[in-house]
């Protein structure tokens, strides 16, 4: 994502998966286990968990899933315009700027894994 850099083996890849969708259509749930997936429901429980029965802390949360629910609704409705309207650059520049922020993701989580394995 970062480099944008694609061997000819995944130009090949992409064109089969394609050519197969095309042959066997059918409905796979990928942004399911994205939108909602072990990150989202431990943050979910464990937030739920902290609110020791507290009504209006639940319904926060309640809330804020609705918010998030909704703003990716809107977003999946407007995701044509909006990539039109980025233009093949301006996807290129989202996608690796969203790749670095993944790298920079998944370092932090190794760094607070090494943190907490070496205190405890």
């Amino acid at each position: 994502m970062v480099f944008g850099v694609r061997s000819r083996n995944e130009g090949e890849a992409a064109e089969q998966a394609i050519e197969e969708r095309v042959r066997n259509v059918a409905a796979f749930p990928l942004a399911v286990p994205l939108l909602a997936g072990p990150g989202a429901i431990t943050a979910t429980i464990l937030l739920a968990g902290q609110a020791s029965g507290s009504l209006l802390q639940l319904l926060v949360l309640v809330a804020v899933a609705a918010l998030v629910a909704a703003s990716c609704l809107v977003t999946f409705i407007f995701a044509e315009r909006i990539s039109g309207l980025l233009g093949m650059t301006g996807n290129i520049v989202l996608s690796r700027l969203l790749g670095v922020l993944l790298a920079a993701l998944a370092v932090q989580y190794v760094v607070d894994g090494v943190r907490a394995a070496l205190s405890g």
